[in-house]
């Protein structure tokens, strides 16, 4: 049988909160503020005007933003121009402190280095649009469900919340069946040239126990609405590994029922973008 070889998993090895904080805390170095990671789009003034602000343009402006896992401010910069108070909220006190910092001047903004899965310090029905991108696709299953129960109590009657999350565990049957195939000694250039061919690889680091499936279940079980996912192929071969969900609390002016798109050319789309920056 020929199909479970297309999708490869170089690991099992799921991405714990301690493994996260141990990651962003020491492991990554963050010699650019994490620019490096939209270097796909060409910088990330070209990802967010390109492909993150049109996607999220229609809950923004918003009074009070909260940002989940920002890491060293890469999407902050542009968020805090849409808003008059913003929440920052990382598990990293690596990030949080580099953010404090590089933002100081903002009166509006704050930052809060976490638990991993709640948000104590974000008060009742006080946040008008929650978002996190390029970051929550490293968090597990029952981190991620954390996460939504705190935003069904934060958020606002009328608020939202676009996350991006990883779906790579929708190839679950799949990695499992090649999973003893060892490819994580590959060379990772190897690795992402098979990914490119529609080889599945895990070399961006994914929760293995996240699909959008489950993630509208978790939804559910938070009291929130799920009504919109783009699930898209991170990576660039043909498994959509990653999920962009939108959220909302029931009876908001955004509920509706869940709408899906399957992009295979979302770096395609990336390409372009990046093209376009250079004429």
């Amino acid at each position: 049988m020929i199909v479970p070889v297309l999708f490869c998993e170089l690991r099992l090895a799921m991405p714990t909160i301690e493994e996260n904080v141990r990651q962003w805390n020491v492991t990554r170095s963050w010699p650019s503020g994490g620019e490096q990671w939209s270097g796909a789009w060409g910088n990330s003034n070209a990802q967010w005007y390109g492909c993150i602000y049109p996607r999220i343009q229609r809950f923004v402006p918003a009074p009070t933003i909260l940002e989940l896992a920002p890491g060293f401010g890469r999407w902050t910069r542009f968020l805090l121009e849409q808003c008059d108070t913003y929440i920052g909220v990382d598990v990293s006190s690596k990030c949080t402190e580099a953010c404090a910092e590089r933002f100081s001047a903002h009166t509006g903004a704050s930052f809060y280095t976490n638990d991993g899965s709640s948000l104590p310090m974000v008060a009742d029905s006080s946040v008008d649009f929650a978002f996190s991108f390029d970051s929550f696709v490293h968090v597990e299953a029952d981190t991620l469900a954390s996460y939504l129960k705190e935003l069904a109590r934060v958020l606002t009657p009328e608020g939202a919340g676009f996350i991006h999350h990883s779906n790579s565990g929708a190839y679950e049957r799949l990695i499992r069946t090649v999973a003893p195939l060892q490819l994580d000694r590959l060379p990772r250039r190897v690795r992402l040239r098979l990914e490119r061919i529609g080889v599945m690889t895990n070399v961006h680091w994914r929760a293995t126990s996240v699909t959008a499936a489950r993630f509208v279940e978790s939804c559910q079980d938070a009291g929130l609405h799920c009504v919109g996912q783009e699930l898209v192929n991170w990576g660039g071969g043909i498994p959509l590994i990653d999920a962009m969900s939108v959220v909302t609390r029931p009876g908001s002016r955004w509920d509706r029922p869940n709408r899906v798109v399957r992009n295979w050319l979302f770096r395609t789309e990336a390409r372009a973008i990046r093209r376009s920056i250079s004429v």
